[in-house]
Parts: C-alpha cells; structure tokens; sequence
C-alpha cells in the first residue's frame, strides 16, 4: 500500500497489521529511523532483544537469500511478535520480497530501512503495490513540521516555549530529525526544571551551535545577493551532515514567501499584513532582510526562481546526478541574479 502524507503518522502510531513487510525510506536518515523503530516497538518491547529483534543486511540476504524466511517465521521463545530489519534495502531485495509476500508471517514484522529511492524503484514499486506492505516515505521535514515536533517534545517534558522562540529554533534545526531530537534533548536539559517558558534567549543560549551554520544564513544570502557568504554557509551546512535536499526545500521555502508576499502587495495589500499572513512567520529580527529582498526582486522573476528550483529538485532526483555540485550551481547563478 502506499501512504500518502496524511497516513504516515497514524500510521506510525499504529501501523495496519495487514502490512506484514514496512519499507520505511528517504533522504531524512534521522527520521527514517526513528519512524523504522517506532513501527518496530509496536511488535517487540525492546529494539535491541537479540531473542525477537533479527538485523540483517541486504549483502546478507544476496549470500543467504533464505534466511529472510528462516528469521520470518521462527516462533519467539518468549511469545508474542518477532522483528526482522533489513538495513540498507534497495532494488537488489525486489525478487525476494515479493517471494516472500506470497506468505509471509502473520504475527512476526519485516521494516525494510532504506534511503532515497526514487519512484522507478522496483522495491519502492513492489510495497505500494502489494495489500499486505506499505511503503512510508521520510522527506525532509520543513518548518512547519519542526514547530509541531518543538511543541510536542516541549509539552511532552512539562514544559512551555515562546511563539518566538519555536520559530528560530525551527529554521535553525531542519534537515535531520535525529539532529533535531539531539537539539531539544539539549535544550530541556538546559531549562530543567524551570516554571518559565523557554525563551529566544534560553533556545540560543543551547542550541547557539545548531545555527552555526544555518540555512536562514544561506537563504538570505542568496536572496540577498551575496553570493560568497551563500556559498560558504552551504559548504558548512554539507560539513554538518545537512542533506541536500534540505538546502532545496529551505530555498523553495524563501523564494516561496517572497512571491506571494510580492503577488500580494502588488495586488493592493498592505505590506505589514502580507507579511503576517506568513505561515511559518518571518523570525522577527529577520523581517528586515526579507522587506529588502522584497523590493530587490521582481514578481516575474520570482516566478523564474520558482520554476527554476523545482527542474532543480527534479535534476537532482535522478540518477546519477550530482546534487551537491548542482545545488552549489544554483546558489550562485540565484545569489548573482538579485537586483
């Protein structure tokens, strides 16, 4: 079955049992693995029980293709549910996993743990097909995502946080969600046991260093025309672990806000409450880069950015490309375009 993006945490909370094999894939190596292992403690009480948890690899299974069956349908010695993961799934696994959705276990659970397959993926193809697997996506989570996960993890520890502070933190954590995790681990401890919000003030004084190399640096540099710090903030983002296709979305993101703010104002609306309308706000220390920008772009060649960094996801979803050099491409021609 194939999950769209309202399904997957329903899903997650509560996977359907009639999916015996869960491929659990995308860019996001952080979230990938956190969704993996979640959907796997709904079977095992324990992630790492050497008796009901079998990790496997796909080089494995090329030598041993049978003892993906053998690990499948072995009867726990504790009872209940076993776990069998597959790290590192990719196409090589397609012929078996279909064999093995002829009859799979009814009680123990396969998760297929994956990165970026693109949609030709005959493994990919195979669980969104098939009534008995589900195939769950983990993209890159954008800001309004990180906002939701920041309140949660933050009520979560009988805690509260400022609107302000949600925002900075979220445009400075995206592009991994085990980074992101890290980061408020951080940030809780750092409160402990305080009665007050958390602040702006407590969220940069924890987590300074998430910013260090930050994508709202180099989302303002390039729509700011500043090419050479846009470069620099991206080769320290890369250095950090970011993903590519974190940098992508961020700048989808910008270029995003800014042609429907300029769309909006040249249709007649007040510039303050365009700018209001904003969903993720604007950081408020940052609204006077953006109202520069603003004026420095046209809406028509807003549009062209638009246009130009959606080829660009395409391009770098394909095989063989090299995202990195492409991305660091289209910073630059971006960056030296502003007026």
């Amino acid at each position: 079955m194939k999950l769209t993006w309202k399904q997957i945490e329903p899903f997650v909370k509560a996977p359907d049992p009639k999916a015996r094999v869960v491929l659990v894939y995308g860019p996001d190596n952080g979230l990938m693995r956190e969704r993996a292992k979640t959907i796997g403690l709904s079977v095992v009480e324990d992630y790492a029980d050497p008796f009901n948890v079998a990790a496997l690899s796909t080089e494995q299974l090329a030598e041993d293709p049978a003892r993906l069956s053998d690990e499948a349908h072995a009867i726990s010695m504790m009872g209940g549910g076993r776990l069998i993961r597959i790290e590192n799934a990719g196409d090589k696994l397609t012929t078996l996993i279909k064999t093995y959705l002829e009859a799979p276990s009814e009680q123990n659970l396969v998760i297929l743990e994956a990165g970026e397959l693109g949609p030709r993926s005959s493994l990919r193809k195979a669980c969104e097909a098939a009534k008995n697997a589900a195939a769950l996506p983990c993209y890159v989570e954008d800001e309004r995502d990180l906002s939701r996960l920041i309140r949660e993890s933050v009520q979560d520890a009988n805690l509260r946080i400022d609107a302000d502070a949600v925002t900075w933190l979220a445009g400075n954590i995206t592009g991994n969600r085990g980074k992101a995790r890290s980061e408020l681990m951080k940030l809780i401890t750092y409160k402990g046991d305080e009665t007050s919000a958390i602040s702006l003030e407590d969220v940069q004084n924890a987590c300074g260093e998430a910013g260090a190399g930050s994508l709202d640096t180099l989302v303002y540099s390039a729509g700011g025309g500043n090419p050479k710090e846009a470069l620099r903030a991206y080769d320290r983002l890369l250095a950090e672990g970011v993903p590519f296709m974190a940098v992508l979305r961020s700048l989808q993101n910008h270029f995003r806000k800014l042609h429907l703010t300029k769309a909006r104002v040249e249709s007649g609306e007040p510039l303050e409450i365009a700018i209001k309308k904003l969903t993720p706000p604007i950081f408020f220390k940052q609204e006077p880069a953006f109202k520069a920008q603003l004026n420095k772009w046209s809406l028509p060649v807003l549009e062209q950015i638009a246009g130009k960094l959606m080829l660009l996801e395409a391009q770098c979803k394909k095989t063989g490309a090299m995202p990195e050099t492409l991305c660091s491409q289209a910073l630059l021609s971006i960056s030296k375009s502003a007026r």
